[in-house]
């Protein structure tokens, strides 16, 4: 079990450059020393990025938890308890890595305690969201690698900042914010004031809460481990985006009582509700119709039409069932080409060494849909669908290529792109604007409207003979502020040519 401990820390220290402290807004100093004076130790942390296909490229996690190639996300790097250190293993991978020792993105958090950003939101950008999960957790007498987001996020629509006071409507990006993470309503209660004292109005104020009923809360052994990621996505200026991810204009703030103080937790809280009461099922009939021209176009071929199902289950099943649902976001359905969702898998021990191959001993129904891609040109995928940014029912939306074994994401190619697509096989349905047509293969030979699979280097490609997966992601509507309803989607499809025997 104390391996599931040091691979998590591994994680947290080892994804990333470095943290981002140089925070741009008001006074944090005097917030700080205002909570000094409130009797708490406050210590200092950042922001910074994450890179999962390094950390699967190097060795040091056994996949890259289907990462989103569309964009990097970012971390909250928090300091240990005090009292407590990082273990010293971990500090020498980082330091060895160029990381601070100093900070992780895995941390425990006691019940008194809070975790606190200060800073600016993201850029212009298309989405963003802070999103926190639980990383390990206590499920009987062991330590389980689980990673659920824990309830909702806070999203470029609902976030209060200076743009979008008391989260009414405005502009959300680049504005200066405050978030607190805690389980207790008390210590919430005494930071707010100090950050008010400080010149920070209640109104830019947010709180995410941890909901301790759920959890095993604490910082020593068999105490669950926490995440906060930043998941912007689509900068308007892609040099701003790079300026955020590699200056993130934040600092993080780990704040603990110097006296034990009387509890008073907060409850689960309400989320969101998916499902605005609209579908996308008037398109089905232009889907076949778009479908049957892609068979048509490529008849010559042999076709085999791969399944399509749920990929990420909601975080509350690795509550109630111990198993790794890999930090899903409740702004999110994902999709993918397999013909059952995760949430049959195994749960994931501390010792996944034994586990390997994992392809085989999870996740055995991957063989029904596995799929391999040569560089013959009459080889390719062809995925097709609505175009669910299009129709209303996200705000952005992506597919994705990944290695079947790695969970590998090597390119993605998003809404932007997918517009008009299908316009060639419909030439005379009006909703044909609404759908979409792409190809996967090895080489785009001229066509515009294909995604070019790289064969490396290492985890940043595919091989000719390994298998490959593709994933889709829907993010946030806006009339409900939270991800589509899977019932109210038409969920995307692919088929595989190649040449006939």
């Amino acid at each position: 079990m104390k391996s599931c401990i040091i691979f998590a820390v591994l994680l947290a220290m080892l994804i990333g450059t470095g943290l981002a402290q140089n925070a741009t807004t008001g006074d944090v100093k005097a917030f700080q020393q205002a909570l000094e004076k409130d009797g708490f130790t406050v210590q200092e942390g950042g922001v910074g990025p994450l890179d999962l296909i390094k950390l699967y490229s190097i060795g040091f996690i056994p996949t890259a938890a289907g990462n989103n190639p569309t964009t990097k996300y970012l971390g909250y790097f928090v300091p240990p308890a005090p009292g407590h250190e990082i273990d010293t293993v971990i500090a020498e991978y980082s330091k060895a890595l160029g990381m601070s020792v100093n900070a992780t993105n895995i941390w425990n958090l006691r019940l008194d305690e809070a975790i606190v950003f200060v800073g600016r939101t993201p850029p212009e950008c298309r989405y963003f969201s802070f999103d926190s999960a639980q990383q390990s957790g206590i499920y009987g007498n062991e330590i389980l690698w689980t990673w659920p987001n824990l309830g909702d996020t806070l999203n470029n629509l609902v976030i209060k900042t200076e743009g979008t006071p008391n989260g009414k409507p405005g502009n959300p990006f680049n504005q200066n914010t405050v978030i607190v993470h805690t389980a207790d309503r008390g210590i919430d209660q005494r930071v707010r004031a100090a950050a008010q004292s400080a010149g920070y109005p209640d109104s830019i104020i947010n709180t995410m809460v941890f909901p301790s009923s759920m959890l095993h809360m604490g910082v020593e052994n068999y105490s669950d481990t926490f995440s906060v990621y930043i998941r912007p996505a689509l900068y308007k200026e892609v040099q701003d985006g790079s300026d955020y991810l590699n200056n993130t204009p934040a600092v993080i703030f780990r704040i603990t009582p110097n006296e034990s103080i009387k509890l008073d937790p907060y409850k689960v809280p309400e989320q969101r509700v998916r499902g605005a009461g609209t579908t996308e099922f008037d398109l089905m009939d232009d889907l076949e119709q778009l479908r049957n021209g892609i068979l048509e176009k490529y008849s010559d071929l042999n076709a085999r039409e791969l399944p399509t199902s749920q990929w990420f289950p909601e975080g509350n099943d690795a509550f109630q069932k111990g198993i790794n649902v890999y930090g899903p976001s409740s702004d999110a359905c994902y999709l993918w080409t397999a013909n059952q969702t995760l949430s049959a898998q195994i749960p994931w021990t501390d010792d996944v060494s034994k586990y390997y191959p994992w392809i085989d001993r999870y996740y055995p129904f991957l063989r029904d849909s596995e799929v391999t891609l040569d560089n013959d040109p009459n080889e390719f995928l062809i995925l097709y669908g609505v175009n669910h940014v299009a129709v209303g029912k996200a705000t952005y939306s992506n597919f994705g290529v990944y290695g079947a074994e790695g969970w590998n994401g090597v390119g993605a190619i998003t809404d932007l792109d997918l517009s008009g697509t299908a316009q060639a096989y419909l030439p005379n349905n009006p909703n044909a604007k609404y759908l979409y047509v792409y190809k996967v293969a090895r080489n785009r030979n001229g066509d515009p409207n294909c995604f070019e699979v790289p064969t490396g280097p290492g985890a940043y490609g595919i091989g000719l003979d390994q298998p490959l997966l593709i994933g889709w992601r829907l993010y946030l509507e806006n009339a409900t502020k939270t991800g589509p309803s899977y019932s109210e989607i038409v969920y995307d499809r692919a088929i595989k040519f190649d040449p006939k025997e």
